[in-house]
This record gives structure tokens, sequence and C-alpha cells, in this order.
């Protein structure tokens, strides 16, 4: 993980060459296109972009419109601004299950000089909740631009979260993504780290100072939120008895309820959160400062870790 790379300019990237490829694919922005990295789309194919200005609502209208008419559109804006469109987005993307793919840019905490109105850490509970949206989350820029890939591909609605971060290259270019699959990045027997977008990078260099203090920790990459892996996480808790889930996001809602939710109705283990707690995310200088400021440091990680094996080691 020595190379830092942006998450939205490799987005930007992917959805040109897509667009190459496919001409079928449209763009949609609410005038934040040099911000989410569009601005590539934007020069190539002027005639195929289209901007609606800050107008949430008319943005998401625009692409279910647009993928009637047999387009694949990209509706793109801020994560935390796409929500003010709920009502479109339940109704005339899920509902109507027309094929539109809404990306939210600069997610999660990521916009740290914007303040709490910017912050997106409630967006994945909100797009889970909404039947036939798929919900997926890249880890890092190789990732992204697999994933922009795999959903031109996916047949229906798609919410695609973003990170404005430069964060670490975790995977090579030969790495593999399949919606609908998490994957193990990492074997230990100990306990389990399920982490999603940016902290399964910070996940990794928990494991391995833990191993350093002799606990093994497999580490689970979780790109796909919804529709969720609950084989593969049966199949952990039952391997490692102990789960800790790691998530930019609040601890209500996201990838900590998923692993709840599917490990409560068939094998119950002990499970910590780390996310960002029931309250409004502060400014600060930098997004690693806000991480971790707000429990989601390496650290955090660890001490969760410590304390799920403990947990589990009183459970007769």
């Amino acid at each position: 993980m020595d190379r830092i790379i942006s998450m939205r300019h490799s987005y930007g990237e992917a959805l040109l060459d897509c667009g190459i490829k496919n001409k079928k694919i449209v763009v949609v922005v609410a005038d934040v296109s040099s911000s989410v990295k569009t601005d590539f789309f934007e020069k190539r194919f002027p005639e195929r972009f289209f901007n609606v200005g800050i107008a949430e609502q008319c943005l998401v209208n625009v692409g279910a419109g647009l993928s009637l008419e047999g387009f694949i559109p990209f509706v793109n804006t801020f994560a935390g601004l796409l929500l003010r469109s709920f009502e479109q987005i339940r109704t005339c993307v899920g509902y109507a299950e027309t094929n539109v793919k809404l990306v939210g840019g600069y997610a999660g905490i990521s916009d740290y000089k914007d303040g709490a109105t910017h912050y997106s850490i409630c967006d994945i509970a909100v797009m889970r909740s909404i039947p036939n949206i798929t919900v997926v989350v890249p880890a890092d820029a190789t990732e992204t631009k697999k994933l922009v890939c795999e959903i031109v591909k996916w047949s229906g609605p798609v919410y695609l979260r973003i990170s404005r971060a430069e964060t670490p290259v975790i995977f090579g270019d030969n790495h593999k993504v399949v919606v609908g699959k998490g994957q193990i990045i990492r074997e230990g027997d100990d306990l389990t780290i399920i982490a999603v977008g940016v902290m399964v990078g910070r996940s990794l260099l928990a494991a391995n100072i833990l191993e350093q203090e002799g606990v093994k920790a497999r580490v689970i990459n979780m790109p796909t939120i919804k529709p969720f892996d609950k084989y593969l996480i049966i199949e952990t808790a039952q391997k490692t008895g102990a789960i800790v889930t790691a998530e930019e996001h609040s601890v209500i809602g996201g990838l900590g309820s998923a692993v709840s939710e599917c490990l409560s109705q068939s094998y119950p283990v002990p499970i910590e959160f780390i996310g960002i707690k029931d309250l409004f995310v502060e400014t600060g200088t930098s997004h690693e400062y806000l991480l971790d400021h707000f429990g989601l440091s390496v650290n955090d990680i660890i001490e969760a870790a410590k304390k799920v094996i403990k947990r589990k080691g009183n459970i007769k």
C-alpha cells in the first residue's frame, strides 16, 4: 500500500473508458463535474453530457428518463446531497427499476472541509433500505475502476459510493470484482475484520499489528453491501467465531447492521462495530484527522479486535 491515488480520479478515467466502448452511456451531473471528475467524459463526449445545475431531484428524474429511452445514465453529485432526492430515487429509480447508476461522490467524511451538511454518514443505510437498488463501495482506486465496468453490465439501479480522498492502493491490476461477493484478502482464525471502502486499508494495517501481538485476523473486503454475501459471512463466523466491522458510515444501518442482520438469523457470534456514532461529524484539518478523531483509527480497530476476542472466550 505504498501508492496513494484518488478514487474520484480513477472513477473519472473509468467512466470515460467505458463511454468510449459503450455509446449508450450518458452522464448527468448537478454542477459538480470538476469535483467528481466527470469532466473527463464531458470533454470527450459533450453531446452525451448533461448538467442540470444544483437541482438533485431533477438530476435523478433526468437520469430515469434517459434510462427509459435505452441509455445507461450515470447520475452524479455529492453523496450527501444526493439524498435530497430520496423521493425520486425511491419512486423513479427503485420502484420503477430503471437502469440508473447513482454515483455519490465526496462520500463519508472525505469532504472534510465542508462540514456536517456535506458529509454522507447515512447514505448506505438509506440506499440499502430501498428495494431493487444495488449498493457498491470500492476500497481503492483499482477497485473503483473495476466496479464502474461491472455496474455498466449490471442490469438495474446501482448506487456507487466514491470517496474524495486519496487512498492507498491495495489491489493490483489483476484484482477481480464480482457484484454481490465479498473477498477474503487476508487469512486468520482468531477473528474476522469485515471492512468496506477506505476502512479496508486501515483494517489491513490493524491486522498486521495484531499479528505482531500473536493475534491472527482474517480480513474481508465487502465491496457490495446489497446484495449481501451472506454465505461468506456465515462461513467466516463459523471459522473465527468473532467479528469486527469497519465502515466510514454511521454504525446504524450500514455494513455492521447488514452483518448483524445476517448472523442473528443464522449463526450469532460476538460483533464489535467500528463506525461513526450517532452524531454529526464536525469539520477538521484533514480526512485522516476526522477518521482518527471520530473512532475509525487503526488503533480503534485493534482495540475492538481484542474486545471481541475476549467476548468470544467468555461464551461457553
